[in-house]
């Protein structure tokens, strides 16, 4: 077992290491510069189109609404790396972790755009009638049979990653939140959630939709208000706390208090891997919901998708660094979600930390949910859609399991899995750009 656990910390390191972290912004850079940056200059249109897109459309086919396709998304990727990702980053890289966020983001959203666009253009009916789409189907139908080998390994790996980053991993912050705040029993959590995870997603992608466009948008908000109570109460540090963000995402930081110092490297290197473990940009995971959306244009679903990558991160992963950093903690020698209590306890004394285990379990369930939705679909590209009923019992039996487990391996070889996924994905981005190019001119010569 000690073997086994260096071999895939070693695959780890090379996976999540600096050649595929400069490999997922290279694309970025090179797609936001080959699309001439339409996906910043398009952020209120996308805005726009996601208002309209609360409902489904006369003319569109599709299984959900766009708003709902896109909430669907956020769902997997609003999660615990919103939390405990952010402060992780800090913990490791310092304050300018956040500035590199940022910029994994403001490039990803081109990287989104893209996958989303390829996914409803590539996207094709299953035997059962409904929209199937994502990386997959974008290098079976756009690249050729010679590549499906590709395909296939996505989908293996996403199959794969599914269970861990996206079920049980959640399920156990989800408990362990709960059990340190309110004296919840691990299995108490475990079973209340598989049995209400089971309700949702046994009834498919309608289901998960509905209940996503319910929960995200106020589970965002709320969370918002509540880091906005953090940041107004220590409205006087704003200033400094930019300061810091910008001058040690180029220059290292020294040790201070419980922070143990960090290159700018640290930064750079944690403030990449913590905010594509956020966003997903990268993966590929949007345009697997997105290609269940109703929609007559694919670009129009690009620019609705690519959203996700700002509100995640732009918005919700910043609100969290800035309350992090504004409150000072972040040199109290605490990391993950512990180090993000402490910001909103300090601001909120009693309630703060109640309001974060909340917030965690929140978005952790809502991950659980979106994440399903992306491991059906990428077993039902490898079996077909014999594969759905039986994913979706394992998926909720392994809620229970996940909560009471020690998951550090598991977790260590999802996060692995998790990262191979973006290889074929952004193989296949770098060869279909062209295409995503040609449909955008086509789309905006027309509108």
């Amino acid at each position: 077992m000690e073997f086994l656990n260096n071999l895939v910390n070693s695959v780890n390191g090379l996976v999540w290491g600096p050649p595929m972290l400069v490999l997922i912004l290279g694309t970025g850079l090179f797609l936001m510069i080959f699309l001439k940056f339409m996906p910043l200059t398009r952020i209120p249109t996308g805005f726009a189109l996601m208002w309209r897109g609360r409902t489904k459309g006369d003319e569109a086919t599709g299984e959900i609404s766009p708003f709902q396709a896109l909430m669907t998304s956020l769902a997997a990727t609003v999660g615990t790396g919103n939390i405990a990702g952010v402060a992780t980053a800090i913990f490791l890289g310092g304050p300018g972790a956040l500035f590199w966020m940022w910029c994994t983001a403001l490039v990803g959203m081109a990287t989104k755009y893209c996958e989303v666009v390829l996914a409803v253009h590539y996207r094709e009916k299953d035997d059962r009638g409904e929209h199937v789409g994502g990386p997959m189907y974008a290098i079976k139908n756009g690249l050729g049979k010679k590549w499906i080998w590709l395909g296939t390994a996505f989908a293996i790996f996403g199959g794969l990653a599914g269970f861990g980053i996206g079920n049980m991993v959640q399920v156990n912050s989800m408990a362990h939140a709960l059990e340190t705040t309110f004296s919840v029993p691990l299995w108490a959590t475990g079973l209340i959630t598989m049995v209400i995870v089971g309700l949702v997603i046994l009834g498919g992608i309608r289901r998960i939709g509905v209940v996503a466009a319910s929960l995200v948008p106020f589970m965002c908000l709320a969370y918002l208000i509540a880091a906005a109570v953090v940041l107004v109460v220590n409205a006087s540090a704003i200033p400094a706390a930019f300061d810091l963000i910008f001058t040690h995402a180029f220059t290292p930081i020294a040790a201070t208090g419980g922070f143990a110092g960090a290159a700018v490297m640290a930064a750079i290197r944690f403030g990449v891997a913590r905010g594509i473990f956020s966003n997903e940009a990268g993966l590929g995971t949007a345009g697997i919901a997105q290609a269940a959306g109703t929609t007559t244009s694919s670009v129009r679903s690009g620019m609705i998708g690519m959203l996700g990558t700002f509100i995640d991160t732009i918005i919700v992963c910043s609100m969290t660094g800035l309350a992090i950093i504004c409150t000072g903690v972040w040199t109290s020698g605490e990391s993950g979600a512990a180090l993000s209590a402490a910001a909103f306890e300090s601001a909120m004394p009693g309630i703060g930390g109640i309001i974060l285990t909340l917030a965690l379990v929140v978005f952790a369930f809502t991950t659980i949910l979106g994440w399903s939705y992306f491991g059906e679909k990428c077993w039902e590209f490898l079996v077909g859609t014999r594969a759905i009923w039986p994913f979706r019992v394992i998926w909720v039996l392994a809620v229970p399991f996940g909560a009471i487990a020690q998951l550090d391996f598991a977790w260590l070889l999802a996060d692995t899995l998790n990262g191979l996924m973006a290889i074929p994905n952004l193989v296949s981005l770098l060869l279909l750009s062209p295409v995503v190019v040609k449909l955008t001119k086509e789309y905006f010569a027309r509108s």
